[in-house]
């Protein structure tokens, strides 16, 4: 499993013109799912992404987690994370989940960032979504487990 994320002021998701989520500072995480992933992964990755120390204390140091930041995660999901790069000029996806497994994942580590008390918003799984954000550093992670 895999999460991109980026230390954002603002973010947002929509879909066909309507806001399907929104947070002020917090965490962008583009959640990736392979093919071998499972809810254990799913609760490993949540523990580094909720964390993860990216955010400044009060002597400019990247000391502090989302929560200690007083921040929120926007989780959308994006298949392309788990492309196969090394070759040629087209990726391939053969690493990734299936849907089916990718959405009960996705929604899994959704659920699990909202009972462990984190602000929690979501883009919509498999569709056309256009992500805006401001990068706060910019500071951006690729974290993988």
């Amino acid at each position: 499993m895999i999460a991109l994320i980026q230390r954002v002021s603002h973010a947002s998701v929509t879909v066909a013109g309507d806001t399907v989520g929104q947070i002020g500072p917090g965490l962008l995480v583009l959640l990736g799912v392979q093919r071998d992933d499972d809810n254990g992964k799913a609760d490993k990755l949540l523990h580094k992404v909720s964390h993860y120390r990216i955010f400044s204390d009060s002597q400019g140091k990247m000391n502090l987690n989302v929560q200690e930041a007083g921040g929120s995660l926007l989780v959308v999901s994006q298949f392309t994370l788990a492309a196969e790069t090394e070759k040629g000029l087209r990726p391939g996806f053969s690493n990734g989940a299936n849907p089916q497994l990718a959405e009960r994942l996705y929604d899994y580590f959704v659920e699990q960032s909202r009972l462990a008390g984190l602000t929690t918003e979501t883009g919509r799984f498999a569709a056309d979504m256009q992500v805006s954000l401001t990068n706060d550093g910019p500071v951006t992670f690729w974290l993988e487990v």
